[in-house]
């Protein structure tokens, strides 16, 4: 599991987004998004560069993360 912290997300459009990009990589992923502190916590079996990159290729920044 990753935990991040995901700066440029302000709605819930965001949150899908997030969520799309992660399961762009693995259709099984688990993405809980907590819109008003920006934390994401991931479950998946993809790689965390995968992971990130996605999600700033989405347009936001992964300011921190860690693998719990």
């Amino acid at each position: 599991m990753y935990e991040l912290q995901v700066e440029g997300m302000t709605c819930g459009g965001c949150v899908n987004s997030v969520k799309r990009s992660v399961q762009a990589l693995d259709k099984a992923a688990k993405v809980d998004v907590d819109l008003a502190s920006k934390k994401v916590r991931i479950e998946t079996g993809a790689d965390w560069d995968a992971v990130r990159s996605a999600i700033e290729n989405a347009g936001y920044q992964v300011t921190t993360g860690s693998a719990a």
